[in-house]
Order: C-alpha cells, then structure tokens, then sequence
C-alpha cells in the first residue's frame, strides 16, 4: 500500500560533539530503509561531513562541489549500499562550517528536484548553535537532540532546547538519550532533562526511546558500516530500529506545504529574515 504522507523532515543535532549524532543519523536512515521507506541522508555537518565514511559510501563529488557551482545536487548524490539517498557533506572545508542562510538556502531549493518519491529526510547537523544549524533546525519539522549522561553533555542539550524553544519558537524537538546503560536509565535522563526545561522554560521536549551503550557501534564504524548491518541482533541495532518506527507512528505535521516544501520554505523564510 502506498504511504500517503509527504516526506517528514528529521534534524538530528546535538549541544556537543562526540555524543553519537552522526551515528544516530546514519543508523536510524538504515533501519528507516529497512522498514521498507524511502529515506535520503543529508549530510549537514559542514566541514566535518562524515556519514558517507560510516556509511561505507565513496562519493566522487560532494556538496562543496554543488556550493562551488560545479555540480547541481542531483549529480552528486549517490544512493549507498544501505539503499540510503546519501547529499555528501564536503569533508574539511571549514568554510563550509560557517554557511551563510543564502547558501544554506541555495542547497534546500536543489532539494525539490529530488523529492519526489522520499518518505523521510533525515538532515545531520553540525554540533553546537551555529547559525547555520540553527537554520537548518528551523527548517526541519521535528528536532531530534542526542544527549549523554555527563554533565556537559546535558548542559549543551538544555542550552540547544532553550534557544529552540524559547527564542526561535520551536516545537517538536524530541530529546534522545544515547550510550545509556539501560532503557530505564535513558528514561531517567530524559526525565531529568525535561524537568529543568518545563521549569525553566515552561516546555516539555518529546521522548521516544534510548539508544543503549553498545561496543558493537564502534565496531561497525570502523568496518565503515552501520550497526543495522553488522550486528543487527544487538541492543543498539534494537534501539535504532525502534526509534525508526516510533517515527514511523508520529503524528504527520500538517503544515500548509508539508515535507520538503516545507523545508524550502522555512529556509528561505530564515534567510530574508536576518539582517
């Protein structure tokens, strides 16, 4: 039976580096594509763009390549051995890091050539509030934010959340701990976390699972795969397979263009709204 709703746009982010953001993306891509879905991967870490790596996927040409004018985005898309639409981030360029709304703008307007048939986008953003994640955050329909259980892990998250929420006006930000010993103790964090956010910012953040703590990620990022693939028995690739169809029973977002219209249109509107 054909899926009737338009392509949901996922940003996956995180207050910090080294949390498993990248990880989480490419993973819950994998098992989005397992359940049968039609997914692409944009690779929106600028300028330390590395799902293609984990992946296991050599792209020729990357979204330097398209920001430079030499390739338009069809062209340097590729489709990985996952069967996921992989936008490849250009590794090292740290001028990329510092995209400005136009050129993030410029990339999103490509996207619509190549949407047609995607059930999901999952858009992985640099760390940190840049604003060029902040843009691409805006432009999404939910927020995906990966937390540990450290301190400054969840001081950055909290940060994230209180910029999202409270001065772009955001909703539909989902918190999402991982490397967590059990699901009873990523309920904790979540818990936790929520908590200081209705309190001090008067919003609750959704919650819908854990990623467990798990030696076989690392293992499958060094043989360039995801868990999914490598070690799909394992309580990780469990993890990510049930975060892919908790998406899968989320309420589809009713925006007046929905998808990746949508996601053009917030970009755009993000754009010309700064000075």
């Amino acid at each position: 039976m054909s899926n009737p709703r338009k392509t949901e746009v996922i940003g996956v982010a995180s207050g910090k580096g080294g949390v498993g953001k990248t990880t989480t993306s490419i993973n819950l891509a994998v098992a989005l594509t397992q359940l049968g879905h039609s997914v692409m991967l944009f690779d929106a870490d600028l300028g330390l763009a590395n799902a293609q790596i984990a992946l296991g996927a050599r792209a020729e040409y990357n979204l330097g390549h398209f920001l430079a004018g030499q390739k338009t985005l069809q062209e340097i898309l590729i489709t990985t051995r996952q069967g996921v639409k992989l936008i490849p981030g250009a590794s090292g360029m740290q001028e990329l890091a510092g995209l400005s709304d136009i050129q993030a703008a410029s990339i999103v307007q490509s996207f619509g050539v190549l949407a047609d048939d995607v059930d999901y986008l999952i858009v992985d953003v640099a760390a940190g509030i840049s604003p060029s994640v902040l843009s691409f955050l805006a432009a999404c329909q939910r927020r995906f934010i990966v937390v540990k259980d450290d301190p400054s892990s969840i001081a950055d998250a909290y940060g994230t959340i209180k910029i999202l929420s409270k001065e772009m006006g955001l909703d539909e930000i989902y918190l999402l701990p991982n490397m967590v010993k059990s699901q009873s103790e990523g309920w904790k964090l979540y818990k936790k976390l929520n908590d200081v956010c209705v309190r001090f910012l008067g919003e609750s953040v959704h919650y819908l699972t854990s990623i467990e703590e798990d030696e076989m990620v690392l293992r499958a990022l060094k043989k360039y795969q995801s868990v999914m693939e490598l070690a799909p028995g394992t309580a990780a690739a469990r993890d990510y397979m049930r975060l892919a169809e908790a998406c899968t029973h989320l309420r589809p977002i009713d925006h007046p263009s929905g998808g990746l219209q949508f996601f053009m249109e917030r970009l755009m509107q993000n754009g010309s709204s700064d000075t």
